[in-house]
């Protein structure tokens, strides 16, 4: 094997260049992993086009999988040739959040593509803490969707989801399209899609969704609530855009759950209508972080490889793009300029 690799760096703000750098080198506690699939996450998006990441330079991208190349001398549940993926959080272990198994909520973390070097690479060294296997049949792709997967799984879980619930998703995404497969497999009665591209809408529907709504219609809320007969039990906004998140309080039913699940960085205003039903409908408004608990990496992740495996959600369904490595600039540039229509993106860096 070659000491070097084929990596995508970020120096700055849309400035991603894609440079030959030193393969990793493991520690005791860590393995190699050859990554197969690597995918674009919503946070990347602001991350690498516009506010940059903690570090810099860095080698983004946190959704990704691949096989164990090379093996720690402290490795001892893993070995050579296992298929794997990587939650991508790095907890201190030692907070008051995560001895009490809230690992999102660690003061001291530190993550792949953000915090360090992450996946837009040809290999990774990854704690044996954060690996988790993948079974043989599940490929590489849909493997590194988990993430996404894990981060519905923990938003409905938010919700107080149960079998039996009306249910919608508003920004009907990757995250979004995960949530209406998991839940209308889990026994959601009614299930609805709000965004605004009809696109999008086209996939919430081959998901499962049984209605969908223009979220640019000024009745938008209303139309959730005639088609679920009183609003939704557990109402989710992976969007993050404000216009979305308070139709989705609007949209939300009597002692129904309202979750903020999509990262916004803008102020929300609910107004004086939408106050008042969340008071007198006790109605609750809860935020859903990322995706780990406890024992750690958490139930959201075994539940998402084993929904990969047994087929209650479908990978395909969400990935619409399988794109090399090289492409990772030209992508962020089209997604910057608007002009690539994208539900998940998947780099493989080993694609010729």
């Amino acid at each position: 094997m070659s000491n070097t690799m084929k990596a995508i760096r970020m120096y700055a703000p849309r400035d991603l260049r894609l440079e030959q750098v030193p393969v990793p080198v493991i520690k005791e506690n860590e393995a190699l992993i050859k990554i197969m699939a690597v995918g674009i996450c919503g946070s990347d998006i602001p991350r690498i086009n516009q506010y940059g990441a903690h570090i810099s330079p860095i080698i983004p991208g946190h959704e990704f999988s691949g096989v164990i190349v090379e093996t720690g001398k402290g490795i001892s549940n893993f070995k050579i040739g296992d298929r794997v993926t990587v939650p991508p959080i790095l907890p201190c272990f030692a907070c008051e959040f995560c001895e009490q198994g809230h690992y999102s909520l660690c003061k001291n973390y530190k993550y792949f593509g953000s915090r360090n070097d992450g996946a837009f690479a040809q290999y990774i060294a990854v704690p044996e803490t954060n690996l988790l296997k993948v079974a043989d049949h599940v490929s590489f792709e849909a493997a590194a969707t988990s993430d996404p997967l894990a981060n519905a799984l923990h938003a409905v879980e938010r919700g107080g989801f149960r079998p039996g619930h009306k249910v919608c998703v508003f920004g009907v995404g990757a995250i979004g399209l995960y949530a209406i497969q998991y839940m209308k497999a889990k026994g959601a009665k009614v299930v609805v899609a709000v965004d605004v591209d009809d696109r999008k809408l086209e996939a919430a529907r081959d998901c499962g969704a049984d209605f969908t709504i223009d979220g640019r219609a000024a009745d938008a809320a209303e139309q959730v609530v005639r088609v679920t007969d009183g609003g939704a039990d557990v109402c989710i906004d992976a969007s993050g855009f404000p216009a979305a998140q308070h139709n989705a309080v609007m949209a939300t039913a009597k002692h129904g759950t309202m979750v903020l699940l999509g990262i916004s960085h803008q102020a929300l205003t609910l107004s004086e209508q939408a106050v008042d039903w969340v008071m007198r409908g006790e109605k609750a408004i809860v935020g859903s972080w990322n995706s780990f608990s406890k024992p750690f990496p958490g139930w959201e992740w075994e539940q998402a490889v084993k929904a990969l495996a047994d087929g209650t959600v479908d990978a395909e369904k969400v990935i619409t793009h399988k794109l090399p490595l090289e492409d990772v600039p030209d992508i962020f540039d089209k997604i910057y300029k608007k002009e690539l229509f994208f539900n998940k993106v998947l780099f493989l860096p080993w694609m010729e």
